[in-house]
């Protein structure tokens, strides 16, 4: 451990202090309390895996959870496994037929993601659920598979309080305008890139 002198020290307690008085006032500057619409976008790694960090967040003040997978549905999760502990107090619902390279069927593709925003509309008007994970709704925005201008304005309606978080690459600029927080998760370094395939517990 570094030697520190009692100079060293009081300079850093000074400058700490300075920086909780900063702190504080910026805090109590800040009033209003209202229900998020938060975007995770980008082409880095992690835009579910945030949104999944949420919801635990939520699930330990005792608050109710719904998830709608826009593209995911086949595939296995170990994230889907994990919140089924939680039993009731969360919504889950696997609705995706799997990427559009996959399916090439344009009709089964946007089928599938009306049905899925028909089941997002039950989540969002649920008093009881306080946060709505729509995961990959911005793939299924992306491709046109949903009207852009209806998802945007149901999203903006949401009833007061409720939380919702929207992931997914590319969201739309009108989508990234009516979010309260967007975080655009970019790429320094992707083990994809160098062979590595997509592994349990990592990616899914």
């Amino acid at each position: 451990m570094t030697d520190i002198d009692d100079k060293d020290e009081e300079r850093h307690r000074a400058k700490m202090a300075k920086r909780k008085a900063v702190q504080d006032a910026e805090v109590a500057g800040k009033t209003i309390e209202k229900g998020l619409l938060i975007v995770n976008t980008g082409p880095g790694k992690g835009k579910t895996t945030a949104a999944f960090g949420l919801a635990l967040r939520m699930l330990g003040y005792g608050k109710r959870v719904g998830v709608v997978q826009f593209i995911k549905g086949k595939w296995h999760t170990g994230e889907k496994d994990a919140f089924a502990a939680f039993g009731d107090r969360v919504v889950w619902h696997a609705m995706g037929e799997g990427f559009t390279w996959e399916t090439q069927d344009l009709k089964r593709d946007i089928a599938a993601a009306e049905a899925a925003w028909a089941k997002a509309l039950e989540l969002i008007a649920d008093p009881s659920i306080s946060l709505v994970v729509l995961d990959e709704l911005n793939i299924a925005l992306r491709y046109d598979y949903l009207a852009l201008d209806k998802v945007v304005a149901a999203l903006k309606a949401r009833r007061e309080g409720l939380h919702i978080v929207v992931t997914g690459r590319n969201a739309k600029p009108a989508l990234v305008e009516a979010a309260d927080l967007v975080t655009e998760m970019g790429v320094t370094k992707h083990h994809f890139s160098t062979g590595v395939k997509a592994q349990q517990g990592i990616e899914f």
